[in-house]
């Protein structure tokens, strides 16, 4: 009987093309990394065209294959003009890591319908329809992996007093938009099963930055079971199984990747 196939070709992108919204950003650079890394094509996509130039350039630079895409998560014809310029120039869509998300608004009292609805346009509505346009482009090949990035508070609520004495706070559209990102993830693994694609949803904690005042470092710290925060490498593993053959029996699931923040 085989032992089936070797664990470091089940972890291996080479041929792949893969699509990261949100890719140049805090969280997104490293999971461009992680994915171009495994030899993956990665495509670098956000509303910061010059940022995600940049951050492709970076992984070129250091022999790795990456293009950049704009893309404005709030207009259908952007998210159709990203799925087929990246069909039309690779062939085939592997891999989509839904990473994109607009801030808008604060603490309930610091959030009007505005805000709102500028976060919903993205998180939500936005949300939806690059999975289904790239999920139909999976379908169609009869194989794809969607990793979506929720958080922490999209399955616990927020804990305040982390914040205080600092300007930072946990907005009320976050709770919201991730909480509804997990099941949405849920809804999509089995419609689209059948069909050969995968969605999973991948929740890590804080990331830490050098700009993040110390008193909030301490006490997310002291909250968290390992004792700090995220560090760059801590998201490159998990994504790179959920988008990779390692994880080909797992749809549906919210993996936590956040220190045991939530095991408490």
């Amino acid at each position: 009987m085989s032992d089936g196939r070797d664990v470091r070709d089940l972890y291996d992108l080479t041929g792949r093309v893969a699509i990261v919204t949100g890719g140049a950003g805090l969280y997104g650079r490293h999971i461009c990394a992680a994915l171009a890394q495994a030899g993956a094509h990665v495509v670098v996509a956000s509303r910061d065209l010059a940022s995600c130039q940049e951050a492709a350039g970076q992984l070129r630079a250091d022999g790795l294959s990456a293009s950049a895409h704009a893309l404005d998560q709030s207009d259908e014809e952007s998210i159709l003009g990203l799925r087929d310029d990246v069909v039309a120039a690779h062939g085939r869509i592997d891999v989509l890591v839904n990473g994109s998300v607009h801030r808008q608004g604060g603490d309930p009292a610091g959030t009007g319908a505005a805000d709102w609805a500028a976060t919903s346009r993205v998180n939500s509505t936005g949300l939806f329809l690059i999975s289904r346009y790239v999920g139909e482009q999976m379908a169609a090949q009869r194989r794809g992996s969607v990793v979506n990035i929720g958080s922490i508070y999209g399955v616990v609520g927020p804990t305040f007093d982390i914040y205080a004495g600092t300007p930072m706070t946990s907005p009320a559209f976050y709770a919201f938009d991730k909480g509804g990102m997990v099941n949405l993830t849920r809804y999509l693994a089995c419609y689209y099963g059948p069909s050969g694609v995968r969605v999973n949803c991948l929740s890590p904690g804080g990331l830490g930055t050098p700009d993040q005042p110390a008193e909030f470092v301490t006490a997310y710290s002291a909250r968290t079971p390992l004792g700090r925060l995220a560090g760059p490498d801590d998201i490159k593993g998990p994504v790179l199984f959920l988008a990779s053959d390692a994880s080909a029996y797992v749809t549906g699931a919210n993996l936590m990747v956040d220190g045991g923040w939530t095991a408490h």
